[in-house]
């Protein structure tokens, strides 16, 4: 049984510093002009990922560069110029897909360790094993494997670290290479601009030609629609194809979940257990970053998966929970067919601890509680559900409610709150829907 390096995502400084605080032994992120998020990314310049990779070592834990475009010529022309100042910070790894790319840091850079992205589809033993030959460190291997697959890797290629995906959202295609958000938005998902086209609700709309023979809406069809689609070099094969009162969607995909196998994932040997969400909130890289932290430890010390683990995580939001490939399943277990939005998790993060005494807790709020609701105080030293009987304005003022975003309050502080609170969120436990 190995204990294997728990990697969570960082798409700002705040998230980097959460997930540390929550028991991430490294993080991952990206710079903009060369990984596949160039939106909603902080780490714009060579400052602000040098502050990220100072505080991340200083706490002697481990920091990779994600550098996984697929580039075009415009790309390569500027891409070692522009890594020059950045290897100089001394990264952990530069995550690469490009094999040019790669080429391009190995003759450079000779020292540089390098993990193969998941964007290069490494789905198969002999593959990992060039990878090896190309002195390639570790490969971040596909989702689409199975743990038996993922296993016969291992032992086939035991001198290449492994890494794998445990959480996060799923791609429709082969880990983002996808043509649809470029097709339907010109935004082009191997250019870090993906848009989600795949996950959106569609409708029919009704229609007629223009002069020039553009169609142009007259009114959107109402009553849902089934269709059976039939190819015809395969007559006979019908796909079927729906749009019911929520709409139609294209490849919805399921959120993946594997807690309950990283038990597997341990004892196979695995060296990196992979969280996604770099555009995700801090509340969820904490909230993430803790229940695979106790599970990781939990299997380590021998001590069987605690299944309230899997309840924990229905607290975020989700688009609905999926083992993925890890186990095969039949493709309703894979893709959401109700909706195309997360939905709401059994908790709701209702503010941040901004400060403390020996009596009360300081609460920058997010969303709306009240006196009475049943409250929990997530921190990286362990969390306390409770319900609070009073709350007050910091000048005094009683309060029924905190309103929303833009307040500050103070609650009392339950028992049992660790001393520290830095990276602390209030959250309110949602009522269960009814049927």
């Amino acid at each position: 049984m190995t204990t294997p390096e728990l990697l969570a995502p960082a798409g700002t400084l705040e998230h980097l510093e959460t997930a540390l605080a929550y028991g991430a032994d490294a993080v991952y992120a990206g710079q903009p002009r060369y990984s596949l998020r160039a939106r909603n990314n902080s780490f714009k310049t060579v400052a602000s990922l040098a502050t990220g990779i100072e505080r991340t070592h200083q706490q002697g834990k481990q920091f990779y560069l994600v550098t996984n475009i697929a580039p075009h010529n415009s790309k390569v022309r500027t891409f070692l110029d522009d890594m020059a100042p950045l290897v100089e910070l001394q990264p952990d790894a530069l995550i690469m897909s490009d094999p040019g790319l790669i080429m391009l840091v190995r003759e450079r850079w000779p020292e540089q360790a390098i993990h193969l992205s998941v964007q290069a589809n490494a789905v198969n033993w002999a593959t990992v094993e060039f990878w090896r030959r190309q002195g390639v460190e570790r490969v971040i291997l596909s989702r689409e494997l199975a743990l038996e697959e993922i296993a016969d890797i291992r032992d086939r290629v035991p001198e290449m670290e492994l890494e794998v995906f445990v959480h996060g959202a799923l791609c429709m295609a082969y880990s983002g290479r996808c043509l649809l958000s470029g097709y339907m938005n010109h935004r082009d998902a191997n250019q870090g601009t993906c848009t989600n086209a795949c996950r959106w609700n569609y409708r029919e709309v009704s229609h007629q030609k223009d002069g020039t023979g553009d169609l142009i809406p007259v009114a959107e069809t109402v009553e849902p629609r089934e269709v059976l689609l039939e190819e015809p070099n395969r007559p006979g094969s019908f796909i079927p194809a729906y749009e019911d009162e929520h709409g139609s969607y294209i490849m919805n995909s399921r959120d993946l979940r594997a807690v309950q196998h990283v038990e597997a994932l341990c004892r196979m040997g695995v060296h990196s257990l992979k969280i996604e969400g770099r555009t995700k909130s801090p509340y969820y890289v904490a909230r993430t970053t803790q229940v695979y932290r106790r599970a990781i430890d939990r299997a380590s010390a021998g001590q069987p998966f605690d299944m309230a683990q899997m309840d924990e995580l229905e607290a975020l939001s989700n688009r609905g929970y999926t083992e993925g490939f890890l186990r095969r399943h039949l493709p309703q277990e894979y893709q959401t067919y109700e909706q195309g939005s997360s939905q709401q998790g059994t908790e709701q993060v209702v503010g941040k601890i901004i400060a403390q005494d020996d009596q009360t807790l300081t609460v920058e709020v997010k969303n709306r509680f009240a006196v009475g609701d049943r409250l929990s105080l997530i921190t990286p030293g362990g969390n306390v559900a409770f319900a609070t009987d009073a709350m007050e304005t910091v000048a005094g003022k009683a309060l029924d409610c905190a309103p929303g975003s833009g307040y500050i309050v103070r609650v009392q502080r339950p028992e049992g709150t660790p001393d520290s609170l830095d990276f602390s969120y209030l959250t309110r436990h949602q009522a269960p829907a009814i049927d």
